[in-house]
């Protein structure tokens, strides 16, 4: 099914068929670089999260030989950019290692790393936003250092979390077309492979945002519902 457009401008005419063929064909290779992105981002959200949440205990420590270097982790990875660091870690990093990374290596190895730095700073301000007699009470009551944490102060703060992490959830969906740079086979790359066999951009290109569209969306709608949920039962 072809649809024409036409443009008429200062006396030129351009006419363009919409070729539905060619998304048609396309279908099946993109849902394998689908496949990709979604397995990039389960294995890269939740490692983010888990070692955010080990260097934020860092980052509100006390002890300057355990605070300053997760400053250092932070500031890094929050102000240079994703794609350095992927390129980084697939052409630099090897020369350290003596071990050439696979590009899907490098690409995880970033996408963690990154994503790990920006959940450090949701946690910090997360617990910090919790007043010093909830750890007192705690205290108070024989609670250790990880109980408290776990029973009182994690519990109060999800929900103010909540929009901070889906956000970065939506933000590491998005960032994974990255790592077609380095021949990482997700969406974009498969789109960009696509494009040059078919010469048909515009199609492949608007096809690759409907999919990225469709993945993400459901996701920040059922947080949306999850946030607002949470604010009611308060």
């Amino acid at each position: 099914m072809n649809t024409v457009w036409r443009n008429t401008h200062r006396g030129f005419s351009m006419d363009f068929t919409w070729d539905m063929g060619v998304i048609e064909r396309s279908i099946p290779v993109l849902l394998r670089g689908v496949a990709l992105t979604f397995e990039l981002w389960v294995v890269a959200f939740p490692l983010g999260l888990l070692i955010g949440f080990l260097l934020s205990l860092g980052r509100i420590s006390r002890t300057s030989w355990i605070n300053f270097p997760c400053i250092a982790y932070v500031e890094v990875f929050r102000n240079t950019p994703v794609l350095i660091q992927l390129i980084w870690f697939y052409y630099a990093f090897p020369i350290i290692l003596g071990t050439q990374l696979s590009p899907v290596a490098a690409c995880l190895m970033g996408l963690v790393l990154n994503t790990s730095a920006y959940c450090t700073e949701i946690f910090r301000s997360g617990i910090l936003s919790i007043g010093r007699g909830q750890w007192e009470g705690g205290k108070a009551i024989g609670m250790t250092y990880g109980m408290t944490m776990h029973r009182i102060i994690l519990p109060q703060v999800v929900k103010r979390m909540l929009p901070a992490f889906t956000n970065r959830g939506i933000e590491l969906a998005k960032v994974t077309s990255l790592g077609s740079v380095l021949a990482v086979q997700e969406i974009m790359y498969q789109g960009r492979l696509l494009s040059n066999a078919y010469y048909r951009p515009l199609e492949i290109f608007t096809t690759v945002a409907v999919v990225y569209f469709v993945l993400i969306y459901p996701g920040s709608y059922l947080s949306a519902r999850l946030e607002k949920r949470l604010s009611t039962r308060d």
